[in-house]
């Protein structure tokens, strides 16, 4: 959430907003920091300074709307901010080698960019625009070659072009190399780079001052363990002889606090066994973050981490068989700046992202962390709170259906002092592909007492592989294959329901196409003869947390079919709509059918679905023809919690 930016000193913005801080952070000293606006904006203290962090985890815009204002000293705090961009990590070897972690640069004092080199030059900025792009993460493979690289991440000021001093790029994670050594070797250097595989052993090298080179495979017969990804703190592992764990552990991350929260990031992707090696514990990938090795042939590598550029996990090999490898983990951009100074500090709580509106303090988490109560909280204060699951994946093979958004929880309730939860933020669930055909579930967003859950959004169904080609179940339910029905919603209807049911499918030539999958504010919609079921519509946030400051921007984000920039995305009644459906495919080559209003992923005529927008819940777009891409993943979910400041 964020904090509406004034252009005077932090003690008389506080009384503006009925003096939302005072328990939080007092006394304040002047002079005032410079003013911005855009993403998911955090205000928390480190040492004697106050730091605003503006979060962007989808493309938008950070606009500079005033410089610093000089205290009664003649004092004036420095129009520098502090920058840390990472870049989507890269999709993993479906035969052996892990997934490049993407690039990360920082400019943030005392830390370390990858690769590790130092901290970059201070960034002074002036009134104006800057362009933020967050790359998306590299697909994993189905085969040696269809893996693909990671997206690079920008921060630039708008107009400016590549290279330039002002231009902040971090290159897309290497994509892990396939069995046989026949991918390009351009296709495995990144930020870091992909790891090896058997045959060749040839690993992906990292860019200098972003990231580390992927590892080598073992090349040694009979099971030729492949490299893992290369991490921004650390180089790939080598594959290890037969005897241990084949597959090399992907490079580790970097830590950083840059958004008031210490988190590591861009890790790489572990490598696995191929070609016939026996099932063994299942690779790590660097620091938690990049996706685990496979555990065995026809087990998927593990994707990684949304959002901290992680490299996928690598998924084994047989002559006729294998498991897809993970996918890339998308990538994050954080600007920060000093807004003030204190003497003394105290919070009612910690946990996410803190800011202050409309009287409230608001904990806004886009990743799993503890929430924990401090000694200044009030046990009789109403907590409301939004709880939003991850988006079910998109059905593949040529009709798939839409995947269904997250279920959604709002409410109220009380917590007593002292207590700590931990706070899951569900990922999306996975896009069909062939063979498998369905996508996967989302999965849940658990906060507080109970617990209170939302349920992941219910997965498209695939076109033509396994009747009866019905959606799944889910917060909302995922849209039906070909002539298939559409998924149930979770205590659909009623009044706990967490959205609607997804749509059917349509069946019998011309008419093969995927339903909608369902949305939190309305029914995903049916296929038609000519194109599939639109995305079931989304719903607006409550109002506590619409705050006008990082209401979402119409910036196009690189990854397919996708808007955003801050929190939700426009829909039919303003901004900040989360958890629309998937629209579903169609084998008629149409102009495609839209995903609902708060995240949903497009279905284009022809195609891979497109992704379903990150921290929305938003469900992934279906498979058009032809055969052989994929549904679009669903996007990540939320938690958002507001309580008395």
């Amino acid at each position: 959430m964020g904090v509406r930016s004034v252009n005077n000193s932090l003690q008389q913005f506080l009384d503006t907003f009925v003096r939302s801080g005072t328990d939080a952070v007092t006394p304040y000293f002047s002079p005032s920091g410079l003013t911005a606006t855009g993403g998911v904006i955090s205000d928390y203290v480190d040492g004697s300074s106050i730091y605003r962090a503006h979060i962007f985890t989808s493309s938008g815009t950070f606009n500079v709307t005033a410089l610093s204002t000089p205290g009664s000293n003649g004092s004036a705090l420095p129009n520098n901010v502090d920058y840390l961009v990472v870049g989507g990590g890269g999709g993993a070897s479906s035969q052996g080698g892990g997934g490049g972690a993407g690039g990360y640069r920082t400019n943030v004092p005392g830390q370390t960019s990858g690769g590790g080199a130092s901290a970059e030059s201070a960034y002074p900025v002036s009134p104006g625009a800057y362009s933020i792009v967050i790359g998306g993460g590299g697909a994993g493979a189905t085969s040696e070659t269809n893996s693909s690289k990671g997206g690079d991440s920008d921060f630039y000021p708008s107009p400016v072009s590549y290279p330039s001093p002002t231009f902040v790029r971090s290159f897309g994670g290497g994509k892990g190399q396939g069995a046989g050594g026949t991918v390009p070797a351009p296709t495995l250097a990144g930020g870091s780079g992909g790891g090896g595989s058997y045959a060749s052993g040839t690993a992906g090298t990292g860019t200098a001052n972003q990231g580390y080179n992927g590892g080598s495979s073992a090349n040694s017969s009979p099971y030729y363990g492949g490299g893992g990804g290369g991490g921004a703190g650390s180089v790939g592992a080598n594959g290890a002889p037969p005897g241990s764990v084949p597959g090399g552990a992907g490079g580790s991350g970097v830590s950083s606090n840059i958004d008031g929260s210490t988190v590591i990031r861009a890790s790489g992707g572990g490598g696995s066994t191929s070609y016939g090696g026996p099932p063994v514990a299942a690779t790590p990938g660097g620091g938690g973050r990049g996706g685990g090795g496979s555990t065995s042939d026809t087990v998927p590598g593990g994707n990684g981490t949304g959002n901290t550029g992680g490299g996928g996990g690598a998924a084994g090999y047989t002559p006729t068989v294998s498991g897809p490898g993970g996918n890339g983990g998308s990538g994050i951009a954080v600007v920060r700046y000093q807004i003030g100074t204190i003497q003394t500090g105290s919070a009612r709580a910690t946990g996410g992202a803190i800011s202050y509106y409309g009287g409230k303090t608001i904990h806004t988490f886009t990743s799993t962390g503890p929430f924990q109560t401090l000694s200044t909280w009030d046990p009789t204060a109403s907590v409301e709170y939004l709880v939003v699951a991850g988006g079910g994946g998109g059905g593949g093979t040529n009709d798939g259906g839409g995947g269904g958004a997250g279920g959604v929880v709002p409410g109220t309730t009380t917590l007593t002092h002292p207590i700590s939860y931990t706070v899951s933020v569900g990922g999306g669930g996975r896009g069909g592909n062939v063979p498998a055909g369905n996508g996967t579930q989302g999965t849940p967003s658990v906060f507080g007492p109970g617990p209170i859950t939302a349920t992941g959004g219910g997965y498209g169904a695939n076109g033509a592989q396994v009747a009866p080609y019905v959606g799944g179940p889910g917060g909302s339910g995922g849209g039906g294959g070909e002539g298939g029905a559409g998924g149930p919603a979770t205590n659909y209807p009623g009044p706990t329901q967490q959205g609607y049911p997804g749509g059917s499918g349509a069946s019998g030539a011309p008419a093969y196409a995927g339903g909608g999958g369902g949305g939190w504010g309305g029914l995903g919609g049916n296929g038609s003869p000519t194109v599939g079921g639109a995305g079931g519509v989304g719903n607006q946030v409550p109002i506590t947390f619409q705050n006008p400051a990082v209401a979402p921007s119409d910036t196009t984000n690189p990854l397919p079919y996708q808007r955003g920039g801050g929190l939700g995305t426009p829909g039919p009644g303003g901004q900040f709509y989360i958890a629309g459906g998937g629209a579903g495919g169609t084998e008629q080559s149409s102009p495609g059918a839209d995903g609902g209003a708060g995240g949903g992923g497009k279905a284009p005529g022809t195609g891979s679905g497109g992704h379903g927008l990150e921290n929305t819940g938003g469900g992934g777009g279906g498979e058009s023809t032809p055969t052989g891409v994929f549904g679009g993943s669903g996007g990540s979910g939320i938690v958002l919690i507001a309580y008395p400041s």
